[in-house]
């Protein structure tokens, strides 16, 4: 017995239209979740109250950068990679000398000398007076002496230019706007690891959806 296959249209042609119909759908379900895992990370830092700012720095890039390929990839990283690891691990912060982890206050002004984060070495004691360190076992302060709590809306603490107040003490506070600790454990607040496994699970799906679209078999 003897059989003959004869093919229709152009078997070349054919492979190379599916290629290019995988490509296309590889490349675009890359897209989708690389995409998706970027927000749903952005959106992990925002739920868990660190802010807009730090969200926006989870970043994505996609491979390659223009047309499309049987080996697209996509990337998500973060501009601020510390800060990131640190709320997802539940990192131990200590003093960079070693000593002394410096934690401002509500009464502390947000910036110091030079328009820099407060700090001990930036705080302006020309204008709020000299900071004064106050041992304790634990936690230990730094305040700032004789000052008179301000009324009005602006609220807060100036210091007393009252030679009579400075005198006698009366009305006057002694304010902390540091406290002092030899290390914080921040508390695991993200959640990095499971959304990037769920990324991981759903980017079959994202190429079958764009293939299915490209190739019009979608239901």
């Amino acid at each position: 017995m003897k059989l003959n296959v004869s093919l229709l249209g152009n078997l070349e042609r054919q492979v190379e239209e599916e290629l290019d119909l995988r490509s296309r759908a590889i490349t675009g379900g890359v897209v989708h979740a690389t995409e998706d895992l970027k927000h749903a990370l952005q959106v992990d830092v925002v739920r868990a109250g660190l802010g807009r700012r730090l969200a926006k720095t989870w970043r994505s890039n996609k491979y390659p950068g223009t047309g499309h390929s049987l080996g697209a990839a996509g990337a998500v990283f973060t501009r601020s990679p510390k800060l990131i690891r640190a709320f997802d691990e539940g990192t131990v912060i200590r003093s960079a000398d070693g000593f002394w982890l410096a934690i401002p206050t509500e009464h502390a002004p947000k910036r110091g000398r030079g328009r820099k984060r407060i700090n001990p070495s930036n705080f302006p004691e020309d204008q709020l007076g000299k900071l004064r360190f106050v041992y304790r076992p634990k936690v230990s302060l730094l305040v700032v002496d004789n000052q008179r709590e301000r009324r009005g809306k602006r609220g807060g603490f100036a210091p007393s230019r009252s030679k009579r107040a400075l005198k006698t003490g009366n009305g006057l506070s002694t304010v902390i706007m540091f406290f002092l600790v030899p290390q914080v454990r921040l508390k695991r607040r993200l959640n990095v690891t499971s959304i990037e496994q769920k990324a991981g699970r759903d980017l079959p799906g994202y190429v079958d959806q764009e293939y299915r679209r490209l190739s019009g078999k979608g239901g």
